[in-house]
């Protein structure tokens, strides 16, 4: 199985076949509005203006599964990140991306990666300890720990970086134009 086998509901209810994406560059990241990383929606908009017309594809599934930051209807938290970020690609089906109600992708990717860390300073300080609150073995498995977790997957659909909302978003940025 690879990860095109798979499909991701979108907020309609129908299913988006992640075969239909197949030669672009992905970027998947699970989101939030009311979370100290949602002004990240920016720099995602940016780079989807700059490099979707060259193939980068975003992902968007909204998750409240983490201090429950991502309250309301598919539609409302669709109108908040248009409405403030001008947000123009596709966000999904609100989900849940860890644990036993995880949806396939991010069960997927969760399976194929592993947890890098948190990098250093406050924000990577105050992320691990709630992270290991959530789950003490927190370092040891592939889980996503928070909002913004970000996976970037070729244009062959490997997996080919991780990154943690704490990491900075030049950081994304660059892998990702090293991909396009």
């Amino acid at each position: 199985m690879d990860i095109y086998d798979l499909s991701i509901r979108r907020a309609d209810g129908t299913e988006q076949p992640l075969g239909d994406f197949r030669g672009k560059v992905l970027l998947i990241a699970n989101t939030a509005t009311e979370c100290g990383f949602t002004p990240q929606y920016a720099p995602l908009q940016r780079m989807y203006g700059e490099y979707g017309p060259r193939g980068l594809e975003i992902i968007d599934v909204p998750c409240d599964q983490f201090g429950n930051q991502a309250p309301g209807t598919d539609e409302e938290i669709h109108g908040f990140c248009t409405g403030r970020f001008g947000v123009t690609f596709p966000q999904y089906a609100k989900s849940e991306v860890r644990g036993s109600g995880a949806i396939p992708l991010f069960r997927y990717l969760a399976d194929n990666t592993r947890f890098e860390g948190f990098g250093k300073g406050p924000k990577a300080l105050m992320m691990a300890a709630m992270a290991k609150r959530m789950d003490r073995g927190y370092r040891d498995n592939g889980e996503v720990k928070w909002n913004f977790t970000k996976f970037l997957v070729d244009r062959q659909g490997r997996i080919v970086a991780r990154f943690e909302p704490t990491r900075d978003m030049e950081d994304v940025e660059s892998a990702v134009r090293d991909l396009i």
